[in-house]
C-alpha cells in the first residue's frame, strides 16, 4: 500500500480554473521523490492537496489507505509532516520554542514536554546545526537560519512522510548540501520523502524518483536519470538546456544561455 495517493485529483482556487487535473500519483514507503516543473505548474497547489491544507474538488487523497480528511488534525500530524514556504513568524519564539512547537501532537493541550519530546527537539536541533542559536528569537534569524529551523520543527514531529516545498531556498551552498544530506540520513532511516526543488542538479544527486508537472499535469515521472533528460526537459521548461554525465553517472543540468527576446 502506498503512503500517500492520489487518486484522479482536480484542485483549484477558482471554479473553472484548475490549478491540478485529474492528477494521480502514488509515493510508496521509503522514497525520496523531487518534484520539478515550471512556475505555475501546481507544485505547491498539490503539496498542500497531499497535506491536506488545500481541498480537491474531486478525486481522492489517501494517506495509509485512509481518506487525508477522514484523520484527526493529532493522528494526521503524527504521519505527516510539511515544511512549506514560509517568513518568520511575527511572534519572537525562539528557536527551541518553535521546534518544540513539533511535539505538539504527542502532547495533551497546555501540557509540559516530557523526556521523550526534549530529547526529540534536541536531536533535531543537532542534526540540522541550529543548537547553537536554540535561545536566539525565530525573528532575529535570517531566511536561511529560519529555514533550517522549519526543518528541525518537522523533523522533531517524528513523522512518516515529510513533504518540503523548496526546502533550499534561502540557504547558501553549504547549508544546501547540509541539509539534503540530512534529508538523505533521514530517508536512509525509512523516511519517505516528497520535495519540490527548482535546483535539478539536487533533484538528480539526492532524489530517487522524480516527478515532473506541467499545466498541473504529470508530464514525467520515473527515475532521475529518465526524466532529467535533455529531450523531457527541454519540452517541459520550453527552453534549450544541456545535460550531461557527472563523474558519478548522474546527470549534470546545465542552462543554455539565450537572447531576451526584442522589446520595441
Amino acid at each position: 500500500m502506498p503512503v500517500l495517493e492520489l487518486r484522479d485529483v482536480t484542485a483549484g482556487y477558482y471554479a473553472g480554473h484548475p490549478v491540478l487535473s485529474g492528477l494521480s500519483l502514488a509515493i510508496e514507503e521509503g522514497e525520496f521523490v523531487g518534484i520539478i516543473g515550471p512556475n505555475g505548474s501546481g507544485k505547491t497547489t498539490l503539496v498542500r492537496v497531499m497535506a491536506g491544507a488545500f481541498p480537491q474538488t474531486s478525486g481522492e487523497v489517501l494517506l495509509g489507505g485512509r481518506r487525508v480528511d477522514e484523520w484527526s488534525r493529532r493522528k494526521l500530524a503524527r504521519m505527516l509532516a510539511v515544511v512549506p514556504q514560509m517568513s518568520a513568524p511575527p511572534f519572537a519564539f525562539t528557536v527551541r520554542e518553535f521546534v518544540d512547537m513539533g511535539r505538539t501532537p504527542y502532547v495533551a493541550p497546555w501540557a509540559p514536554l516530557g523526556a521523550e519530546d526534549a530529547k526529540a527537539v534536541d536531536r533535531a536541533l543537532t542534526i540540522v546545526a541550529l543548537t547553537e542559536l536554540a535561545t536566539r528569537p525565530v525573528t532575529e534569524l535570517s531566511g536561511g537560519e529560519f529555514q533550517r529551523a522549519a526543518l528541525a520543527r518537522a523533523l522533531a514531529q517524528e513523522p512518516k512522510l515529510l513533504i518540503l516545498d523548496e526546502p533550499t531556498t534561502f540557504l547558501d551552498p553549504a547549508h544546501t548540501i547540509h541539509t539534503l544530506s540530512v534529508l538523505e540520513d533521514e530517508n536512509s532511516r525509512g523516511l519517505t520523502l516528497v520535495a519540490i526543488l527548482h535546483d535539478l542538479n539536487l533533484a538528480a544527486a539526492y532524489c530517487h524518483r522524480v516527478v515532473a508537472l506541467k499545466a498541473g499535469r504529470i508530464f514525467a515521472d520515473g527515475p532521475a536519470a529518465e526524466v532529467l533528460a535533455a529531450p523531457v526537459l527541454e519540452a517541459l521548461f520550453e527552453t534549450p538546456i544541456l545535460v550531461e554525465e557527472d563523474a558519478q553517472g548522474r546527470p549534470r543540468v546545465t542552462l543554455v544561455k539565450v537572447k531576451a527576446p526584442d522589446v520595441a
